[in-house]
């Protein structure tokens, strides 16, 4: 092989690599991410590729006329991007696509040209103020299907609205996860029982319970249940964690704001 081939090489290796960080990265399950790196690699003429799963990690490897390239990456937790891994899914197919035959699989024209579009990923996200009013309003939607009046419906509205802005703006400069979870749970249960001392609607108790349900982790629940189920037992395992840790968040700042408000009896 000679050293353009294993310059190629790298450079594929390191097209894989990113490609499994941004899957794990924005919410893949993890069979998803070691399908879409292998894919990618054999259809940029690699013999094989190896991709190992860890919950912050991810290790490659290449193989390409038995010479072996190996890396491994930090991945950083970024929010659910649906749209990126669809992104991403296309652009694989569309690299599949393009090698109809072996000679070209390792033109080089092919590997920039995949590159060039992982650099045009379009990462745009919906504005601040549009998701905070779309998430009071599913949290005000819930409050009114389960029995709450206008009245409640309109506080647990402000109080979802609010404590999504406060989670978009303690993520945004990089706090903690967990202790982002706290203080928008406790932001979030502080002004849905204001409905307590004010006598606001039929039944205060909806409007607390309610106010916090942008904190349920679903999706990330989802994922790790999917990956044990699909065999990727450790990082399964280790997402359940996160998302346990991020429930018993929700549930310390809830406490919390009942306990300031001196609020001992709550619940249905």
């Amino acid at each position: 092989m000679t050293s353009t081939s294993y310059v190629q090489q790298q450079h594929i290796t390191r097209l894989c690599v990113r490609c499994g960080l941004l899957l794990m990265q924005y919410g893949a399950e993890s069979a998803v991410v070691v399908d879409l790196c292998k894919r990618l690699g054999l259809a940029l003429g690699m013999n094989s590729v190896e991709c190992s799963l860890n919950f912050n990690a991810i290790t490659l490897t290449t193989i390409c006329d038995e010479r072996c390239i190996t890396t491994t990456r930090d991945t950083i937790n970024q929010s659910i991007n649906v749209n990126l891994l669809v992104q991403i899914q296309q652009i694989v197919n569309k690299t599949e696509a393009l090698t109809d035959n072996d000679n070209d699989k390792l033109k080089p024209e092919l590997t920039e040209r995949t590159t060039l579009a992982f650099d045009e990923l379009d990462k745009t996200v919906y504005p601040t103020w549009l998701v905070a009013v779309f998430v009071g309003a599913s949290c005000a939607a819930f409050a009114y299907l389960n029995g709450g009046s206008w009245s409640i419906t309109a506080v647990t509205f402000i109080a979802g609205m609010v404590a999504m802005l406060t989670r978009i703006y303690l993520s945004k400069h990089h706090f903690n996860p967990f202790i982002a979870v706290i203080v928008t749970a406790f932001i979030a249960s502080l002004i849905g029982a204001t409905t307590y001392y004010f006598d606001i609607g039929n039944n205060a108790d909806i409007a607390v319970a309610s106010s916090v349900l942008l904190l349920v982790p679903s999706f990330p629940l989802i994922n790790s249940f999917s990956d044990i189920l699909k065999g990727y037992v450790n990082i399964g395992i280790g997402r359940a964690v996160f998302t346990y840790m991020l429930t018993l968040s929700a549930c310390v700042g809830i406490v919390m704001a009942l306990g300031l408000l001196r609020i001992q009896h709550w619940g249905f």
